[in-house]
């Protein structure tokens, strides 16, 4: 498969756009949803009549309701728009015909019990691909769970793809066959931002606090190991977990950080946990720099308004102010496909997961055909393909690593600065603020060794 095949996709986002208007219905999207005006009928795509094959459904498992549901309902447009743009160039191509791509929500409600409900639900209506990332213990139960059916019932294997679930143990004690990673793990991340940290002669002091959970734990650890490699004269003077979306005042933690003299915050916060921090931090006069994984979008920029200037550093796969005409019309593509302000939040690694889908769908083949009066498909055959798949979008490349099935790509670390400053040619949700690049890591500086010992079927 060309690796530029991404790109030719998104040349088809036109056409389909104009084949919605006309009545056309070239999208298969299903289960309620209303994004960029659109309705649910047309959301609810059918294929052309002149195509009887069904599409090839996918289910995401997200929270959409709860504290969360912000960031579930911007994973749902990332997912979408992806979807959108493979159906628009044409669908999957397989030995049988084309396939369209379908994508179906499934509410977790932040909960790992309704996760694994969801699962079943999914499992019981044919879907044998899951999407899933916000919350690395999720992730980590329906790695268990989906273990547990495929050797029960081979029959109707399931595919994980996580797009942002990053406790390295997913990829290392956890690992498995049946889940990939698109996003670097919390080491990756936290090995980027440490190579800005390990510059910034004038740190002295950090405070490291975070959600109380296998990832906020993971995030901790990492960094008190990486400071006392690379910067072993920093002091770290406060080392916090707070219960994960459930504060709702973080006022108390926030004079704590400002009481201890920290010129610094380390954090692997992330939704509501991350702008409540945030925002409580810019109320108790906190004037210190914040280095997250995560600080460059969901309401944070707005919160912080201009103190943060100079001051928030976040790590990612991607920034829209990563310089390259692809990177900028990919950018200017999606805000054109969903302007609202408050959608804003972009993820090309999401992009490259779909990508990688499609493309592994094709590899895999006659391999892949649907069989059986349930027509269900051969998940090892579509797997292996997985692990090898290369992609490139929009200026970013990366590949599977088959071994523990952690995908390898660039990261970016930033700084929040004013839109229009040298560098900042968008800002974040309207909010006047963007980021920009301080350093751009390789792939392979950012890869990390693996301890996964997988099984495979």
């Amino acid at each position: 498969m060309n690796s530029n095949h991404g790109d030719q996709r998104s040349s088809g986002l036109n056409q389909v756009r104009r084949k919605l208007l006309s009545g056309v219905r070239a999208v298969c999207v299903v289960g309620w949803m209303a994004v960029s005006g659109l309705s649910a009928a047309v959301a609810q795509a059918q294929l052309p009549a002149a195509n009887a094959q069904p599409p090839i459904r996918l289910a995401m498992i997200e929270g959409l309701s709860g504290p969360f549901a912000n960031t579930g309902e911007a994973v749902f447009r990332n997912l979408f728009w992806a979807i959108e743009r493979v159906n628009a160039h044409g669908g999957v191509k397989l030995p049988g015909g084309p396939r369209l791509l379908a994508l179906e929500r499934f509410d977790s409600k932040g909960q790992n019990e309704e996760a694994l409900s969801a699962l079943r639900a999914a499992i019981d209506q044919g879907i044998q691909v899951v999407f899933q990332g916000n919350s690395s213990a999720t992730a980590a139960a329906l790695i268990d769970a989906i273990n547990k059916h495929n050797e029960r019932d081979p029959a109707r294997r399931v595919l994980f793809l996580n797009y942002s679930a990053v406790d390295p143990i997913l990829t290392n004690e956890k690992c498995s066959f049946w889940h990939f990673r698109f996003d670097a793990h919390a080491d990756m991340r936290m090995t980027a931002l440490m190579s800005v940290i390990k510059d910034d002669k004038a740190l002295q002091s950090i405070y490291l606090i975070g959600q109380d959970y296998s990832f906020g734990q993971a995030v901790l650890r990492e960094a008190k190991k990486q400071l006392g490699e690379q910067r072993p004269d920093v002091r770290i003077v406060g080392e916090e977990l707070h219960p994960m979306a459930r504060v709702k005042d973080f006022l108390p933690y926030a004079a704590k950080i400002k009481a201890s003299g920290a010129q610094a915050v380390l954090t692997g916060n992330w939704g509501n946990d991350l702008t409540l921090l945030v925002k409580a931090a810019k109320e108790v006069g906190f004037e210190g720099s914040f280095y997250t994984f995560y600080g460059n979008a969901l309401g944070a920029p707005a919160a912080i308004g201009d103190a943060g200037v100079g001051k928030v550093v976040a790590v990612a796969d991607w920034f829209p102010n990563v310089q390259g005409a692809e990177s900028s019309a990919f950018y200017q593509s999606f805000r054109q496909r969903f302007p609202k302000p408050a959608d804003d939040y972009v993820h090309l690694r999401m992009q490259l997961m779909v990508e990688a889908l499609a493309q592994s769908m094709e590899k895999a083949g006659a391999r892949l055909a649907l069989t059986g009066s349930k027509g269900m498909l051969d998940a090892v055959a579509l797997g292996q393909a997985l692990e090898a798949a290369q992609v490139s979008m929009a200026g970013q490349s990366g590949r599977m690593r088959a071994a523990d099935h952690q995908f390898q790509q660039p990261l970016v670390v930033a700084v929040m600065d004013k839109q229009g400053q040298p560098g900042v040619q968008f800002d974040v949700e309207g909010s006047g603020y963007g980021f920009r690049t301080l350093r751009m890591v390789t792939a392979a500086r950012a890869e990390q060794p693996h301890t996964c010992q997988m099984q495979r079927p």
